[in-house]
């Protein structure tokens, strides 16, 4: 039975990744037995997700209801903040500790995202892969564990700002910089394009969460 197989830590996983892809957005509310049913597993491991993930602030309390949280301005800047510095760090490691190997995985990486140039969605997956594999390539397994948790805070963006006109290309570009960089074992201008990569983003968000609301009102 499939509620024998799945654990906890996999309830957790599929939660996590509905609220990342977007089936799941901030304010949307989980209900455990409509979750248990749409992923079927039992309820015990749903509610221990649900437990864990409220104790991680991805999720927030509306009476008695569990709904996705969202992040305020001051939220969201304090969240780039420590992501740009976390990940210059991973990027001025990765450029002093990338394998071969690893640089070539990176390289692969740019060359087919070019693919995905016109899929907002593919490319933010895409997005995420990048990233995470200059985590790796770090090859500092604290700091890997710290920029998981700032990524799973990502989750709770509504929108991607890879979706506004043109930020595809441009991301491309700032990627090539970044893999030039550490390939080249340059720590200093690894680092420097990857905050760079990221306060571009930042200025995207912002610009698309100013036009939200200027729709709403």
């Amino acid at each position: 039975m499939a509620e024998l197989r799945t654990s906890p830590k996999d309830a957790y996983d599929l939660i996590l990744e509905a609220i990342d892809t977007g089936i799941y957005k901030p304010g949307d509310r989980l209900v455990e037995s409509e979750l248990a049913d749409r992923f079927g597993v039992s309820r015990t491991p749903i509610r221990e997700a649900l437990q864990r993930l409220e104790t991680q602030s991805l999720l927030t309390r509306d009476g008695r209801s569990l709904i996705v949280a969202s992040l305020d301005h001051s939220q969201l800047a304090e969240l780039y903040v420590v992501r740009g510095e976390l990940e210059g760090l991973a990027a001025r490691l990765a450029a002093r500790h990338a394998t071969p190997e690893e640089v070539r995985v990176l390289r692969d990486m740019l060359d087919a995202d070019h693919a995905l140039v016109n899929d907002p969605h593919a490319m933010s997956r895409a997005n995420r892969r990048f990233h995470k594999q200059i985590h790796l390539a770090s090859h500092n397994r604290f700091l890997v564990q710290q920029l998981d948790l700032v990524h799973r805070s990502m989750a709770l963006l509504a929108s991607t700002s890879i979706a506004a006109d043109g930020r595809s290309q441009d991301t491309l570009k700032e990627h090539a910089m970044i893999v030039e960089a550490i390939e080249a074992g340059d720590g200093e201008a690894a680092d420097r394009a990857l905050r760079d990569h990221i306060s571009k983003a930042f200025v995207i968000r912002l610009r698309l969460d100013a036009e939200a609301v200027e729709a709403a009102e």
